[in-house]
């Protein structure tokens, strides 16, 4: 019987973050590419009645929001697949948060900025020559483009791309990140570096499969089963959108033939036989 569970899972991402200021306020901390000089020193979670309403909260594993001692909103998310609206959901829920500060009667020029965190356990982004786990997103001046604001920050962090350079590393943003991609149901052991940290020590306490019930681990079951049924079905239309990408790859290939040896006078026949188009294909070219 395995040791761990999967800190990626709602249940067990909920018991971390969700429930101990002090881990979420580290993972903050070594995560986000804060402004220098800026540390965020303690962080309070949202009650159910100040967190900004979320219509596509079901779509989401989890949602962890809190304030720090300075007004400023946090968002933790982490989210199993990417689609093309999971970025939109982010900022939809960053927005929300920050126009919420309205609601209490704080002027413009008072409102805080927002942070939201997102990890994700799949590739995100495919920037050409960039082979980065972690993409921001700020208010820039596209002609100044050193002129940030960071009233709304989205960070992303494509926890599949991770690497890590030196598994010795103390360093707590190396640790939090091994801690979210290394440790699962198949751990068996668990590295000294990690252990001798004492907020990844706690959370490896927290995952630990002895530390719930029978119930929760049911629900935990249950939720990888979802889980690798929807896997199946976002692998399912991936393989599907890759297949028609390469048909209509295939399909242009052959216009292009057909264009040029038209364009040389060859016979219809000939076209035909060579492109694999119809003959209505050819004269509409």
């Amino acid at each position: 019987m395995s040791k761990y569970l999967d800190p990626k899972a709602d249940l067990t991402f909920k018991k971390v973050f969700g429930e101990h200021p002090n881990l979420v306020l580290s993972l903050l901390n070594a995560l986000l590419p804060l402004p220098e000089g800026m540390t965020i020193e303690k962080v309070e979670y949202l009650t159910a009645e100040n967190v900004p309403e979320n219509p596509a909260k079901k779509y989401s594993i989890v949602y962890v929001r809190c304030t720090d001692n300075k007004g400023r909103g946090f968002i933790v998310e982490m989210q199993n697949y990417w689609n093309k609206e999971f970025f939109s959901r982010t900022l939809f829920n960053a927005a929300s948060m920050y126009s919420k500060q309205l609601a209490k009667g704080n002027p413009f020029e008072k409102l805080k900025e927002v942070y939201a965190l997102a990890l994700v356990n799949d590739e995100a982004f495919d920037y050409e020559g960039d082979n980065g786990y972690m993409q921001e997103f700020y208010i820039i001046n596209k002609k100044h483009t050193s002129d940030i604001h960071r009233d709304l920050s989205l960070i992303f962090i494509e926890l599949k791309k991770y690497k890590p350079l030196d598994r010795g590393s103390r360093a707590i943003k190396e640790l939090w990140l091994r801690f979210l991609t290394e440790i699962n149901e198949q751990t068996e052991t668990v590295d000294a570096v990690m252990l001798e940290n004492p907020e990844i020590s706690q959370a490896l306490e927290i995952v630990e499969r002895s530390a719930y019930s029978d119930g929760d681990l049911y629900a935990y079951e249950d939720y990888l089963l979802e889980l690798m049924t929807q896997h199946s079905s976002v692998e399912s239309a991936r393989s599907e959108g890759r297949a028609e990408g390469r048909a209509e790859g295939e399909k242009q290939k052959a216009i292009e033939m057909a264009r040029m040896m038209k364009a040389d006078n060859e016979p219809l026949e000939k076209i035909m036989r060579y492109s694999g188009l119809t003959l209505d294909e050819i004269q509409k070219i």
